[in-house]
């Protein structure tokens, strides 16, 4: 919802005036503004949640329709995920948050019911494309523990804690009168509390018949028509589970002592058959020690075969530390397998959905805690199939996510190819079972998170390639090898920054352990003998901006730095690399805190590396983590930042172009007081003080997180010289851009633009050599011209505007083929055009900057702030992208209190304002990226991500997008039930449970017993919410399909059966004409 205040509009109008009286020429100044026509308007933004994607985050519970092919898997937060073919998912939650214990689909009607640790059940509607709550009943005086929903049944059976089953009935979720009382199922057959119901099951053959499992170990078989116990089974150890045989005769319970028994329903006595699938069994004949409990036991049969057994658990005690077991039992063979985390549950996939036939299974799906397995049952060795789901997010824990839309076209297909070389062998060679739904309509994105490269089409997700950085360094082994990598107290290899170019298909990638690699891609494997290592030696010793600047010693052999503009500068020389460990008094110097891989490198077809960069330790100090990062294809160099300085590194020629500190880049002009580096210690400090020293710096990528309190509520003066902001001045952010530096000039200057986290901007420029020969003979130069523009704040982003207001792309060199032959790899670099200054309007470019704080808008090479705005008081900007839409472009920021803002460009009027995240965290905060065309995401969990749009038009449009679960499918036919079963009555036995459980029949359930509570997504919700008169006429339009569709399958079914009784007729007159005339002795 949009938001305005006056005091916003008084800031504006300030801003405004501010800008004008410091323009050289006012009026000219007003009248260059007015020659950009903003089409941007507050009317184009609205911000919305699209999809989710990842894997559940704590599941608790998986359900499975055989018909529509459907998965759901519910979570201990009251999350829901469905899952139909690749592309199609859905996401939705219960309000309540709690934890989802059990779901039962509506198999072939579009439906779930859904059971919550609050005691309450849910009827989904999964008919529309955002499935919604039809229907919910909160039982008030019991706990729920089990629920069963027979198939083709509108009623379902609901076991407590207290040993009672309620029956509801699920079309208008009342309860039925109905009730099978613990007391009087178990009677006189234990003396004692039987505990809760954990099974309920009715006979396959027998629908009249209900199994009731209770945990002290009792089993019954009640009889619904004559409300009374048929048998009762007792056994010494708790139930976890039972399954039934389809036959009906017998069924299988798995107990706390690792057993599985097989009872006969006719003999209660004792069980027909015990067995300890994993028990050890003794030699003298005595019972089998016991194992782990059996949580599930599945029991499904074929008709060509063995039947399958499945289970989870049972193992013995002295398997410790073994991981979890999925057991397979068939025939005489028992298959072991073992998954990577524990298992919530797991279901058997049949090709019926009849429980009074074979089953045939084919496939098991089990849910782990982080992650999900489909195991084939038809092939030997049981292969998984491979899961086309981005489940694999979390695979590593996710540190940073940038998200890329628009990227040029050939780039999505050379990922997926070198990609699809990456997957492992050994998938089942069939297709994902879990293949229900319809995907829906949209365009084309790209996005990437981590190393990891993703394609995400309309709303869908797609892995496309993986990077593993690690590959580049040695495995630390030893204590004296981990000594170094102790400054960090999280995986050594993460990765905190990334920066890509789509266009070269150069990637920078910085890690925990201030290492930078540049990676080019190729479609060739090569083997690298030695990877080229850059050492750099980044120290400072001019650190607090408090006292009067004093002198030290310079970071690197450097020119100091001067306001000159002329781009001559000489090129400074990188340092060699020094082999000594130790300085003179016993500390650690010039040492990397990682150790670089010795043996020879082969490097598949796709991201290679180009260079390794590494920053050393300093005199016993560890080096700086790295805050910022920024690489340029056109140019050929990747510039990095920490609290030391900066450094910028020819990744072509392989050598250190500029190490300087901070201070260096203001020269003279350095508004800040700095007093020097207080006096170092003798002695080395320990890995406990260095962690603590860089816990914050390693939390985020972000460096506006820096030395910062967690809590991101929290007030925050708007002072440059507030107490409690950073006392270093860290290098913040980059940007690589040809601008003109004087008026007089007509061509604009290669340049790195540098933001830092006091607010400072400053512009280096750069002298690249035009030809390629040239490019990689001479050095590259540069130059200093010191600072360019204040904020308050932190710089976090930087760009450029044309003259007419549009955002100009990044320079950039299309993509060769790095290890091709010179002579074919040689391609004109594409640079973009800058159109020389009239003499009209002088400023031809604008230089766009936003601040943790406020934007401005400056004109260039004038320099002159034309536009400034204070984005926010009593918070801070975490994240802020300049993007572009369809009607335009401008500023999306993302704000510490929760905060999505946008502003338009130039003139940066506030466009929207929405408080959509009222609590935050670190996950949130470093891993919120904005994209072009209104797309947004962030990792809401460890394993999933959020996408979000702020475009009216792709919220306008989601319903389309969105893919649709449910697809008019005919259940299959009921099995045959043979000449000689209907004869005799060895079939299935129907029952009419309206007559059974009605209320006619079995009279109104008490009132205080559960609270019947009508949900939003009903007939008068869902026409609440319709969207326009689009969405009406598209659903009467599927409506009049699925009724069209159902008359034709029974106008074809009616014929079928026509034709059936004609053959039939015929038949049997045949059969009279030819015994008419005949006596009995004659047959």
């Amino acid at each position: 919802m949009k938001k305005f205040n006056i005091r916003k509009v008084l800031d504006g109008l300030t801003a405004a005036s501010s800008s004008s009286s410091a323009a050289a020429s006012p009026q000219s100044g007003n009248r260059e503004n007015d020659m950009i026509q903003e089409t941007l308007q507050s009317e184009h933004f609205q911000l919305c949640k699209t999809v989710r994607h990842g894997f559940p985050n704590q599941p608790s519970s998986m359900a499975f329709d055989p018909v529509q092919k459907i998965l759901a898997i519910g979570t201990q937060s009251g999350a829901l995920r469905l899952f139909g073919r690749a592309g199609v998912e859905c996401y939705c939650r219960h309000e309540s948050g709690s934890a989802v214990i059990q779901l039962e689909f509506l198999v072939n009607e579009g439906a779930l019911v859904s059971a919550l640790a609050d005691d309450s059940i849910h009827l989904w509607n999964l008919r529309q494309k955002l499935p919604a709550i039809l229907h919910s009943l909160k039982f008030n005086r019991e706990r729920i523990t089990f629920c069963h929903l027979p198939f083709q049944s509108k009623w379902l059976y609901v076991g407590t804690e207290r040993g009672n089953i309620h029956i509801v009935n699920v079309e208008s979720f009342t309860l039925s009168g109905y009730v099978i009382m613990w007391n009087k199922a178990i009677e006189l057959s234990s003396k004692t509390h039987p505990g809760p119901v954990v099974h309920i099951s009715d006979n396959p053959m027998d629908e009249g018949k209900l199994l009731i499992g209770f945990e002290c170990g009792i089993v019954v078989l009640w009889d619904l028509k004559s409300k009374k116990a048929d048998y009762r089974y007792n056994y010494d150890e708790a139930i976890h589970s039972v399954a039934w045989h389809h036959e009906g005769k017998q069924f299988v319970c798995s107990h706390s002592d690792g057993t599985l028994t097989t009872w006969n329903i006719r003999a209660p006595a004792k069980p027909a058959q015990i067995i300890t699938p994993h028990g050890k069994q003794p030699k003298d004949g005595k019972k089998p020690e016991p194992c782990k409990p059996i949580l599930k036991v599945e029991y499904k049969t074929t008709r060509a075969g063995d039947p399958f057994m499945i289970l989870c658990g049972g193992l013995s005690y002295d398997t410790v530390g073994r991981r979890a077991c999925l057991t397979v039992m068939h025939g005489k063979s028992t298959a072991v397998l073992e998954m990577d985390y524990p298992i919530v549950d797991f279901l058997t996939l049949c090709e019926t959905p009849y429980p009074n036939d074979f089953q045939e299974p084919y496939a098991v799906v089990v849910l782990l805690e982080k992650d999900l397995v489909v195991i084939d049952l038809a092939q030997i060795g049981y292969p998984i199939f491979e899961n086309p789901y981005p489940l694999s997010i979390h695979e590593s824990p996710v540190t940073c996510c940038e998200y890329f839309a628009d990227c040029p076209a050939e780039v999505i297909p050379a990922l997926y190819s070198v990609g699809s070389r990456q997957n492992r062998q050994g998938f089942s060679k069939k297709e994902w079972p879990i293949s229900g739904g319809n995907w829906g309509q949209g365009t084309l994105t790209i996005s990437r998170i981590h190393a990891l490269f993703a394609e995400a089409f309309s709303l869908m997700l797609q892995v496309l390639y993986k990077l593993k950085t690690a590959k580049v360094f040695e495995k630390p082994r030893g204590k004296e090898e981990k000594s170094s990598t102790e400054i960090v107290d999280e995986d050594p290899f993460a990765i905190q920054i990334l920066s890509w170019c789509p266009e070269s298909r150069v990637l920078c990638v910085a890690g925990v352990s201030a290492h930078v690699i540049v990676y080019r891609f190729s479609k060739q494997e090569v083997t690298t003998e030695v990877v080229q290592l850059l050492e750099v030696r980044m120290q400072c010793e001019l650190n607090e901006v408090e006292s009067p600047e004093c002198g030290g010693e310079q970071a690197s052999a450097v020119s100091t730095p001067g306001t000159s503009s002329s781009p001559q500068t000489s090129l400074p020389q990188s340092h060699p690399s020094t082999s000594s460990n130790n300085s003179s008094d016993g500390l650690r110097d010039n040492v990397p805190c990682l150790k670089v891989r010795s043996s020879p490198l082969k490097q598949s077809a796709g991201y290679q590396v180009e260079l390794l960069i590494q920053l050393v330790w300093v005199s016993g100090e560890p080096p700086q983590p790295i805050t910022s990062l920024a690489v340029n294809s056109a140019y050929g160099l990747v510039a990095f930042g920490n609290g030391n300085g900066l450094a910028v590194v020819d990744y072509l020629q392989k050598t250190l172009l500029l190490n300087v500190s901070t201070a260096e880049l203001y020269g003279s002009t350095d508004p800040h007081h700095r007093q020097p580096h207080s006096p170092r210690k003798t002695r080395q400090p320990s890995a406990g003080e260095q962690t603590t020293k860089r816990k914050l710096h390693l939390l985020t990528n972000n460096h506006n997180l820096y030395a910062r309190d967690n809590s991101f509520s929290r007030s925050r003066s708007s002072s440059v010289t507030s107490i409690d902001r950073e006392s270093r001045e860290v290098i913040s952010s980059f940007y690589f851009c040809d601008w003109l530096l004087k008026k007089s000039e007509t061509v604009a200057v290669p340049s790195l633009w540098v933001g830092t986290s006091l607010g400072s901007m400053l512009a280096i420029a750069l002298t690249v050599p035009s030809t390629p020969e040239q490019r990689m003979q001479q050095p590259v130069g540069v130059s200093f011209c010191g600072k360019t523009l204040r904020l308050k704040g932190g710089i976090l982003r930087m760009a450029q505007l044309d003259a007419s207001g549009t955002l100009l792309p990044h320079v950039y060199e299309s993509w060769y083929e790095p290890n091709a032959p010179e002579e074919e790899r040689e391609q004109p670099r594409r640079r973009r055009p800058t159109s020389p200054p009239s003499q009209e309007n002088p400023d031809c470019q604008y230089a766009v900057v936003c601040s943790e704080k406020q934007a401005k808008v400056v004109a260039l090479p004038s320099q002159n702030c034309v536009y400034e705005h204070n984005i926010t008081e009593t918070s801070f900007v975490l994240r802020a992208d300049m993007v572009t839409l369809t009607a335009g472009v401008g500023i999306a920021c993302f704000c510490a209190n929760g905060h999505i803002m946008t502003l338009s460009l130039p003139s940066l009027r506030p466009l929207l304002d929405v408080n959509y995240l009222p609590l935050t965290d670190m996950r949130i905060a470093r891993t919120f990226c904005f994209s072009n065309q209104g797309q947004a995401l962030y990792l809401t969990s460890p394993t999933e991500i959020q996408r979000i749009t702020y475009s009216q038009e792709t919220c306008d449009n989601l319903q389309e997008m969105l893919g649709e679960l449910f697809t008019p499918v005919e259940t299959p036919e009921a099995p045959n039930r043979g000449f000689f079963k209907g004869l005799f009555g060895g079939g299935a036995q129907s029952l009419d449970r309206e007559d059974l459980f009605g209320e006619v029949t079995a009279g109104k359930a008490s009132r205080s017993l559960a609270q019947h509570i009508p949900g939003p997504g009903g007939m008068e919700g869902m026409k609440g919410a319709a969207s326009g008169v689009v969405g009406e006429l598209a659903r009467a339009r599927i409506a009049l399909d699925e009724r069209g569709q159902k008359l034709g399958e029974l106008e074809e079914r009616t014929a079928g059966m026509m034709a059936s009784a004609d053959s039939f007729s015929k038949h049997a007159h045949d059969i009279m004409l030819k015994y008419k005339d005949k006596k009995w002795y004659q047959l």
